[in-house]
């Protein structure tokens, strides 16, 4: 798998977990070919999929936040419309876009911009043509899941 198919996979999906195992599919494992058990910074390709999540990280129409169970989760721009009428049923922590970058010394840190200010202005114009029902057939089970299961455990 390269950039290009690991973006038309996220693209496919709308929604994938960067490498945590849950309710949609995981990109990380996808990149592999297959299952990882333990750390995927063992596996024979590890700069592989390091080079491909940078990339994919950096698309302007890819953002990461910690959505789905607090784990790196990917998100198309063609969800964003959906995420705006629905951002009210997430902790607003959880919709922070997260930016990594290295710093001039090689430092890796991560930073977070936090909801709305990542989200560009036609995404919200955009969100006004959606009706909540299509935005939750757009988001599908990962809203569902997360209303039900996490409920209680994450409030709003």
């Amino acid at each position: 798998m390269n950039v290009k198919d690991a973006l038309a996979f996220i693209a496919e999906h709308g929604i994938v977990l960067e490498r945590a195992r849950g309710p949609r599919p995981n990109l990380v494992e996808r990149i592999a070919g297959g299952t990882i058990a333990g750390s995927w910074w063992a596996h024979p390709r590890a700069n592989e999929i390091f080079a491909i999540l940078s990339k994919v990280r950096d698309y302007p129409e890819i953002v990461a936040c910690r959505l789905i169970d607090g784990k790196v989760t990917l998100i198309h721009r063609r969800v964003w419309p959906a995420l705006v009428l629905l951002a009210r049923e997430f902790p607003v922590d959880r919709l922070a876009a997260i930016i990594e970058r290295h710093t001039d010394s090689g430092k890796h840190i991560s930073e977070e911009i936090p909801w709305p200010k990542w989200l560009p202005p036609d995404v919200k114009e955009k969100a006004q043509t959606l009706t909540t029902e299509r935005a939750i057939v757009i988001f599908g089970e990962v809203l569902f899941r997360y209303l039900t299961d996490d409920d209680k455990t994450n409030p709003k």
